[in-house]
């Protein structure tokens, strides 16, 4: 009786193994089209595509500027630990406060962003484009205005593209593009802004009180060649960093101070 109702068992258990695979295979077949086409990427709808597209160019380019002082080529730079990083606040005379480079550095920062990508959204805008019309669509696409913003926590690019996809009676219209990166260098070039407006006018700038107001916040103040000054400020929560430059309130050698020139 018990091997009887062993064998029993195992019919039952094969019995319901079969009913899953079975159930599992109509599943699969079922879906097989949808499941393909999101596996080779054939899904993404075009805004996810430039996204997609766009988003590596897009975090190098804003990496590049928070290294290098807010330009990806700086002009009038000091070299630290193997990176030229442009000086936001200069003088090449002695004794004196240093004069502010980039009154604007929130808007310099965005256009350099926005002409070291430029060249990569309209490549990413032309594969779009052939993408869609290998699938059969008819594709009208009118280049738009590419802005570059900083704003809390995030570094957006608004791409005023054109866009119309015409297959059969499927319409599709897209008036704009939006890619987005989480990157607070709002927060740390204002942080920045700040510590140059100390800069100009004393000739120095106390790290500590950022860091007492902002507690997330590491700010550093690293000495130079030639009288320079690095700031290096980072997000300890995020690892974001922006560190510039600056020569400002420079004694000749052998002078430490202004009581040293008594």
């Amino acid at each position: 009786m018990s091997k009887e109702g062993n064998k029993r068992g195992q019919v039952t258990i094969f019995i319901i193994l079969a009913i899953i695979i079975v159930a599992g295979a109509l599943l699969i077949f079922s879906f097989y089209p949808q499941i393909k086409t999101t596996l080779s990427g054939e899904e993404q709808n075009p805004a996810s595509y430039i996204q997609s597209c766009i988003e590596d160019d897009f975090k190098d380019a804003v990496n590049t500027v928070s290294i290098q002082g807010g330009s990806i080529t700086p002009e009038n730079f000091v070299l630290y630990d193997d990176t030229n990083i442009e000086f936001l606040c200069y003088t090449g005379e002695y004794y004196r406060p240093c004069v502010v480079q980039q009154p604007m550095l929130k808007q310099h920062i965005e256009s350099e962003i926005k002409n070291e990508i430029n060249d990569e959204i309209n490549a990413c805008f032309s594969s779009l484009r052939q993408s869609y019309e290998r699938k059969g669509y008819t594709v009208t696409l009118k280049d738009g205005e590419k802005i570059i913003g900083l704003f809390p926590e995030k570094v957006v690019a608004t791409l005023n593209y054109s866009l119309t996809l015409t297959k059969g009676e499927d319409i599709q219209k897209y008036d704009s593009f939006v890619v987005l990166l989480n990157n607070n260098l709002y927060e740390l070039s204002s942080i920045a802004n700040s510590i140059l407006g100390y800069e100009s006018l004393y000739g120095d700038a106390e790290t500590t009180i950022y860091m007492t107001y902002y507690h997330n916040l590491k700010a550093e103040k690293k000495p130079g060649s030639n009288g320079a000054k690095i700031y290096i400020l980072t997000d300890r929560d995020t690892g974001n960093k922006f560190q510039f430059a600056v020569r400002s309130q420079v004694w000749p050698a052998g002078y430490a101070n202004p009581e040293a020139l008594a």
